[in-house]
């Protein structure tokens, strides 16, 4: 049903050929699809009742309660509050946290806080993906109105963040794949990451980082902030990579150190040994995993 809002009970989905279709066509009255399978060669007639689209959309609830019934939790559950205060935190640091002036209440943050408040919920989208929601949101009205949407409330970001999100979250067995095809065996024959490697593949491969963005980043989540030399003020944001000491970021890198010492995030062991290759850990994928 359109428009496209991500709203689950407002589209039905099925598998019809193994392979994918190849093609389809809808009858001149619009009461059957024609399918067309690939390489397994079939043809499937399928019946359209547009009645049960529309009483699933129906008891799916109005409004928000369709996406509010996908948030962990629900609207009352602990994710949604953390989200709110997230995002009216974010609507006073826009106006300035020490402003002594009449605070402007507001239902909507500037378009360029939404990775903000998405890292903070536990989605850490790149910057091609970020690019893609802002511009979603920004060209969402200019068919009809001929402007930009240069901000973004609650509900509307509620919506964003449901359609953008990893369907499956991060798993530690994705972490370790990669540290698999980046990283070499060390003596211990655990798979690890030179420190110098793992800096560099940081600022030269993928989504290229500098090298100002890159201490930012790990003395964000190191939590350390540098001195002034020969001063007791706290400055940041750094100056270079190189104000990380060895101390802070070991010489070899395993999937695990990654994960919990640099990242943060806990890692769920599975309580029993022969359930480790049936059970994939979630590391993180919300306030409450």
């Amino acid at each position: 049903m359109l428009p496209v809002d991500g709203n689950p009970h407002k589209s039905s989905a099925f598998i019809c050929h193994p392979d994918g279709a190849a093609d389809f066509a809808i009858s001149h009255d619009g009461r059957y699809v024609f399918t067309a399978g690939g390489k397994e060669r079939t043809f499937m007639k399928w019946k359209v009742n547009l009645h049960a689209l529309d009483a699933a959309a129906f008891l799916g609830g109005e409004d928000l309660i369709p996406f509010y019934n996908l948030l962990d939790g629900g609207r009352e559950g602990k994710f949604f509050r953390e989200l709110e205060d997230y995002f009216y935190y974010v609507q006073l640091c826009s106006q300035g946290i020490k402003t002594l002036e009449t605070r402007q209440v507001s239902t909507h943050i500037p378009l360029e806080e939404i990775p903000s408040v998405m890292r903070a919920i536990g989605f850490y989208p790149s910057e091609e993906e970020i690019e893609e929601m802002i511009n979603e949101v920004k060209f969402s009205q200019y068919a009809d109105t001929g402007e930009e949407v240069t901000k973004i409330n609650l509900e509307d970001f509620i919506k964003l963040y449901i359609n953008h999100r990893p369907a499956l979250g991060l798993s530690m067995k994705t972490i370790q794949r990669a540290f698999q095809i980046l990283g070499y065996d060390n003596k211990e024959g655990d798979k690890v990451i030179d420190r110098g490697d793992f800096l560099s593949l940081l600022q030269c491969r993928g989504e290229q980082m500098t090298e100002d963005e890159l201490a930012e980043c790990l003395i964000t989540l190191l939590g350390r902030r540098p001195r002034k030399e020969g001063s007791e003020v706290d400055t940041y944001p750094p100056t270079g990579a190189a104000a990380l000491t060895e101390e802070e970021i070991p010489a070899e890198i395993t999937a695990e150190i990654f994960v919990a010492d640099i990242l943060g995030l806990p890692i769920a062991e599975p309580e029993k040994k022969e359930q480790k290759e049936k059970e994939e850990s979630l590391i993180y994928k919300g306030p409450e995993s």
